[in-house]
């Protein structure tokens, strides 16, 4: 009878919220698992079967969630983009920043932590696959814009001057560059110096 709800109805969605409450979670925990592993193994170590037995689920539910093992490493990489961004924006919930050395430090420790490790070897191995690298291009495009737009927002600058655009894309790509030589060694007092010296050109450049 219409409008007339049954017990059977009610176990059915009583049943249904967890089993979409634990879909929701082992597609986190496989893409966390992803990203860890492309971090710690690159991308020749970081086989599907890697990843399931990472995060703790059959091999069979990582391919439910994630057909191609390059769906599921694009997924990851922006997952944890995306989890970075909302961290950064919750550094400075007001906006724009009265210490413009902190937000500096903050986009530089974007480009030092497990994230951009793993998008890096990501980009390495979409350099010789012509199927990831279309993906991979697509998705460093629009974390790239995302990115640009926060520092904008925190730095409070006004890209209708003239040089100020390219400004906040120069601090972006220095901290790109202070995170390849993080992969390397741990350099951590000369990044320091470098953040100190570039929020110095920064308040110049902006007023």
């Amino acid at each position: 009878m219409g409008g007339v709800t049954t017990v059977g109805d009610r176990a059915d969605r009583a049943e249904r919220v967890p089993k979409q409450d634990r879909s929701r979670a082992t597609r986190q925990r496989l893409l966390e698992a992803a990203v860890a592993c492309l971090a710690e193994h690159g991308w020749a170590g970081s086989t599907v079967s890697v990843v399931a037995e990472r995060a703790g689920v059959s091999r069979g539910a990582a391919q439910h969630h994630f057909p191609t093992r390059e769906d599921l490493f694009t997924a990851a990489v922006e997952y944890v983009a995306e989890e970075r961004s909302t961290a950064l924006r919750a550094l400075f919930p007001q906006g724009a920043a009265g210490d413009r050395r902190e937000v500096v430090s903050a986009l530089v420790d974007l480009y030092t932590g497990p994230l951009f490790r793993a998008a890096l070897h990501l980009w390495v191995a979409a350099s010789n696959e012509d199927q990831l690298r279309t993906r991979v291009t697509e998705l460093e495009a629009r974390v790239g814009r995302e990115t640009h737009r926060i520092a904008v927002d925190l730095l409070g600058a006004d890209e209708s001057r003239p040089g100020v655009r390219e400004t906040v894309q120069g601090l972006l790509d220095m901290a790109r560059g202070l995170g390849l030589a993080n992969l390397l060694t741990d350099d951590a007092a000369r990044r320091d110096r470098v953040v100190t010296q570039w929020a110095v050109l920064l308040e110049e450049a902006l007023g």
